[in-house]
């Protein structure tokens, strides 16, 4: 009987240790939440940015390519150590980003397939078109991409804007119209390294029989025409992809 009171006395002791330990910690939950709540109560992102990057002398939008392409460059005032962040371009050269701050930004694209422009400080707020005028380092002229038997072939032209060679000038396949010097199946690349004259018609080729393992016939494939200047930092310069089915 003795011994039967102890025990109960132990447990009851041990019980109320226990409705201690939840107390304690339920306290700590709703400290912690409290403060989650202070740190997550302010207003999200409630402006948007867009636009495109156009050539300065024809008014088009420079195509690019998405992956290790021109990037948008942007910091936001108003802070210490600012952070750079940045936003990709889309392949036909516009972007969009709706999830800014309103606030006033330095903006500029960057490491592009263009003479390089000065940041600029823009002011966002609600939505916000930011167009940026440049002036590409090789203009393609008088694109042309057709399917001719077993082979796809390209013809076009080359205006240079500036003195630097032409590194190469490619023919790029893909099932998607991102197509481009990343971003390819098959291509065809030929190296120029020299001043180019736009009078000069050149022909690019892609063996479908040679590749039929990876062009099939009844498909469709986005091919695309580029030319590389040789510059710092350059990226390709494209005409706009073509459609063809094989």
């Amino acid at each position: 009987m003795e011994l039967f009171k102890i025990l109960n006395i132990d447990n009851i002791t041990i019980m109320k240790k226990i409705r201690i330990y939840i107390t304690a910690l339920l306290g700590i939950v709703l400290l912690n939440s409290c403060e989650l709540n202070k740190v997550d109560n302010y207003d999200g992102p409630n402006a948007t940015i867009y636009g495109g990057i156009y050539d300065i002398e024809t008014g088009e939008l420079v195509q690019q390519d998405i992956i290790r392409g021109t990037q948008i460059e942007y910091t936001e005032y108003g802070y210490d150590n600012p952070v750079i962040q940045y936003l990709v371009v889309k392949n036909d050269g516009t972007f969009r980003n709706n999830l800014m701050f309103a606030n006033t930004y330095s903006i500029a694209p960057m490491r592009g397939n263009f003479v390089a422009v000065p940041k600029q400080d823009i002011e966002v707020k609600g939505e916000t078109k930011i167009d940026f005028k440049v002036q590409p380092y090789i203009r393609i002229k008088n694109a042309k991409i057709e399917k001719q038997g077993n082979k796809i072939v390209a013809t076009f032209n080359i205006k240079q804007t500036v003195d630097n060679n032409v590194s190469k000038i490619g023919l790029f396949a893909h099932l998607e119209p991102n197509v481009g010097d990343p971003l390819n199946t098959v291509s065809t690349q030929v190296t120029i390294n020299a001043v180019t004259n736009e009078s000069t018609l050149y022909t690019l080729e892609i063996d479908l029989q040679a590749n039929s393992s990876k062009l099939q016939t009844g498909k469709q494939y986005y091919f695309r025409i580029g030319a590389l200047i040789n510059a710092p930092e350059a990226k390709y310069n494209y005409a706009p992809a073509v459609r063809l089915t094989l």
